[in-house]
């Protein structure tokens, strides 16, 4: 990859999103443009979404202390203490909200940058496997919760749902902001809360005859991403196709982002599978961050494309070690497999953060800018 011909892209980058939803327009915004004025001039946009994706961090370093392996909301065991959930409200509430007014902050100060872009949507992307891990700690995998095998298949519905979005950029030029984040954030920062309140008992009863909020739980995921995600994704797309506005021409061009996404998850769900061990019921927490942040990286590589304007690369040089890993595994010749899970976990995550790094310098660098300042370079 020609990292100077990346970063010379990104001088006619331009940001263009379309953000149709009500709850977005009607509420949200206006709450984040009485919010970004109460922020000091000084304070750098990066900083602020920075601090928001370390508040979803937070939430899942303190569940994972309270619930590492999501038993603690079934029947007969130990429960999360009521103020975690109310921490876990507020926080992920801070982090939405700050996520909201990081780019009013950069219009306001005037320091908007593709640097300031590439970093939110991709904090974003590591943020899915946070969320849904945090989320995952209300329901549990007891009798009436979640099993682990079904949760894993969730998080690859709301990464596939998140990945649309950037595809639909890298086709068209135009993010088009999913309708189900604002929804989600919002009613899962009130459920936090509602959980503090009533307990985690409260989620055993049905909502209605035999239908348990699991069951809402996964069904309301599936069908926002099937029904509401994926149609308008589609639609948008094929309108650019019928207005012969795609940015490319071929329909194996147009498919590209998807390849090492969809290897990815081939992989993972072979290593699931064919585990000998049954590694996701034994580390089911450590198994979602690794595919996470996994996703994460060849996420990042996709929105780095788009915002180029370059062609996404077919295959994301993660999944050849990966693909080593999962021989090692279910050939037994690595014979402690969670061993192996927690090794390659953290070089994922080292990978990951190495990658972040370096694009963040290469840019800041180029753009002759400081990521968390907004002082410029040899000024005083």
């Amino acid at each position: 990859m020609n990292k100077g011909a990346h970063c010379n892209q990104f001088y006619s980058y331009l940001y263009s999103a379309v953000d149709s939803n009500p709850l977005s327009i009607y509420v949200m915004h206006p709450f984040w443009n009485f919010v970004v004025k109460f922020l000091p001039t000084w304070l750098a946009p990066n900083l602020i979404t920075f601090t928001g994706f370390m508040f979803l961090v937070l939430n899942f370093l303190m569940l994972a202390f309270y619930d590492f392996d999501f038993n603690a909301s079934s029947a007969g065991h130990q429960h999360v203490p009521s103020w975690v959930w109310v921490a876990a409200g507020i926080f992920n509430f801070l982090a939405y909200t700050l996520d909201g007014v990081d780019g009013k902050q950069a219009r306001r100060t005037n320091s908007s940058t593709p640097l300031g872009e590439l970093f939110d949507h991709g904090l974003d992307s590591w943020a899915c496997v946070f969320f849904v891990a945090t989320v995952y700690s209300i329901f549990g995998r007891g009798e009436s919760g979640v099993g682990v095998v079904t949760l894993y298949y969730i998080l690859w519905v709301v990464l596939f749902s998140f990945i649309l979005s950037h595809w639909e950029k890298y086709n068209t030029g135009i993010l088009f902001l999913p309708w189900g984040y604002d929804i989600s954030q919002v009613t899962i920062s009130l459920v936090y809360l509602v959980t503090a309140a009533v307990g985690v008992e409260t989620w055993y009863q049905p909502v209605i005859f035999h239908l348990l909020y699991r069951d809402l739980f996964t069904f309301m995921i599936i069908a926002c991403s099937f029904t509401v995600t994926l149609p308008m994704s589609l639609y948008n797309v094929l309108k650019g196709y019928r207005n012969n506005t795609l940015k490319h021409s071929s329909l194996y061009e147009g498919l590209l982002p998807f390849l090492s996404p969809f290897l990815l998850f081939v992989l993972s769900t072979i290593w699931v599978i064919y585990s000998p061990s049954n590694i996701l019921e034994l580390q089911p927490r450590i198994f979602y961050l690794m595919v996470g942040t996994a996703f994460a990286n060849v996420t990042c590589k996709l929105i780095v494309c788009q915002m180029s304007n370059t062609r996404c690369q077919p295959l994301s040089i993660l999944l050849l070690p990966m693909t080593a890993v999962v021989l090692l595994a279910i050939t037994r010749v690595f014979t402690n497999e969670t061993l192996l899970l927690y090794l390659w976990t953290a070089a994922v995550v080292l990978a990951h953060i190495h990658y972040g790094v370096s694009v963040v310098k290469q840019l800041s660098n180029h753009f002759s800018i400081f990521a968390f300042s907004l002082k410029k370079p040899n000024s005083d």
